[in-house]
């Protein structure tokens, strides 16, 4: 079976809403998935570690905080050069996702931070493999209506809850990680 791990940290709720799409389309390509939280403390439970090491894939996710991800992401991040130092990742597929309160949010300087990340670790990275959702007829209602094709991105007013996400933003994260497993079950049998 294909194990891919969803890594991610969650301020307010949203990011957390997302990773479950996200895991809920993992699950649907028919892989097995791990939602693994990083506290608040930006620390991650030894098990989950040993999870990521099993994994195929990991997906990375974040808010976006002014212009890159938390800073617990960050020492998650700093944390896996333990795993770097081995090459412990080494050829495992990587994907990302990210949400901001704009809808730029400069998210796209999140989503560079965790392709940045994965390129350290050796991984090969994979994309949202989605047609943006940029005609006149278009709604937030619309499946990547923020047009990312480097990671899923959502956005959620800043005082929003995580149960008012626009479904859009929630489709694209489902349908991204049903991308995601798709590609890793493929390319893991040739």
């Amino acid at each position: 079976m294909t194990d891919i791990a969803i890594v991610y940290h969650s301020g307010y709720g949203h990011t957390k809403r997302m990773a479950e799409h996200v895991h809920t389309g993992v699950k649907a390509g028919g892989a097995t998935a791990h939602l693994l939280a990083i506290d608040e403390h930006g620390d991650l439970p030894e098990a989950d570690w040993a999870k990521l090491h099993a994994a195929q894939a990991i997906i990375f996710g974040s808010p976006t905080y002014m212009g890159g991800a938390s800073w617990q992401f960050k020492k998650f991040a700093d944390a896996s050069s333990k795993p770097w130092f081995g090459q412990a990742w080494k050829d495992k597929f990587a994907a990302g996702f990210t949400n901001s309160a704009s809808i730029n949010g400069d998210k796209h300087s999140t989503i560079h931070y965790f392709i940045t990340l994965a390129m350290q670790h050796s991984m090969a990275w994979i994309g949202t493999g989605m047609m943006p959702s940029n005609a006149k007829a278009a709604t937030r209602d619309d499946q990547n209506y923020l047009g990312s094709s480097a990671g899923a991105m959502a956005q959620s007013p800043s005082d929003s809850s995580p149960d008012e996400m626009p479904k859009g933003d929630l489709a694209t994260a489902h349908a991204f990680g049903l991308r995601v497993a798709t590609f890793v079950i493929a390319h893991s049998k040739a």
